[in-house]
């Protein structure tokens, strides 16, 4: 398993199918999951497999076998952004596509808006206009995860993220911390100055992403799915955002 060094950080990371030509695609895991339960248990690596494609995927620090810390200053949104260039600095990729679910799409797009030569095209799942939304009622992610007993939890959603991180094994104080890291540097109208093309996609019912389309409409020239009948928990498996995603990086969703 490689690992690059981010500042005080190592950051575990998978380098599949290496010698692929083309652009590789960065993977970026969303809250309370890792690499291989968000990407390879549900198929993702398989499929780029099957395309050819050389995939980066990293644990983000606080997640899977990346250092842990236990300080909410150590997950600033940017700070975590330059944890995947790190990666990619590390792999020798000058340039790549990239795919970020929930947090990890927010910290992708504040890659490509932090790093715009350094990729080609971007996916954003499980996220939509909810995340930009600042009178949108949060979900306190932090105590779900600090709380002695799950079913302690009013709030199924904080439950589901609870519940998940516990059958994976993470660290709950770390992820408690993630949760109340720095967060702020990010408006919609910033969306704005992106140059590349961009995919949104989020499950019909994921009441924490919002309307993809609503965010997809922020940015120049983006274009929205919605995967219907699927919540934020269950889209990443569903056979439909793969099929969409291919599409979008070999130019169907042009025709």
């Amino acid at each position: 398993m490689p690992n690059a060094t981010s500042g005080n950080a190592k950051i575990a990371y998978d380098d599949l199918n290496a010698e692929a030509s083309g652009d590789p695609i960065v993977l970026v895991h969303g809250f309370a999951s890792n690499r291989h339960e968000a990407w390879q248990r549900t198929g993702w690596y398989q499929a780029f497999e099957a395309k050819r494609r050389r995939v980066i995927a990293l644990d983000n620090r606080g997640h899977g076998e990346s250092t842990k810390f236990h300080d909410p200053a150590d997950y600033d949104i940017a700070i975590m952004s330059e944890d995947v260039i790190a990666v990619m600095d590390e792999a020798g990729v000058t340039r790549a596509d990239i795919m970020g679910y929930s947090m990890g799409g927010a910290i992708s797009i504040h890659c490509v808006l932090a790093n715009p030569d350094r990729f080609s095209n971007a996916i954003f799942g499980g996220i939509g206009k909810g995340f930009f939304d600042p009178s949108a009622e949060r979900m306190d992610l932090g105590a779900a995860h600090e709380a002695d007993d799950p079913n302690s939890l009013s709030d199924p959603l904080a439950k589901g993220f609870r519940l998940f991180a516990e059958q994976q094994g993470e660290d709950r104080k770390a992820l408690a911390a993630c949760a109340r890291g720095p967060r702020k540097g990010m408006v919609l109208d910033d969306l704005t100055a992106m140059r590349l093309p961009v995919l949104v996609v989020a499950g019909q019912r994921d009441t924490l992403a919002g309307d993809p389309q609503l965010l997809a409409d922020a940015i120049p020239g983006a274009k929205a799915v919605t995967l219907p009948g699927c919540d934020h928990m269950y889209a990443i498996p569903h056979p439909l955002y793969k099929a969409a995603v291919m599409d979008f990086l070999e130019g169907w969703l042009d025709v």
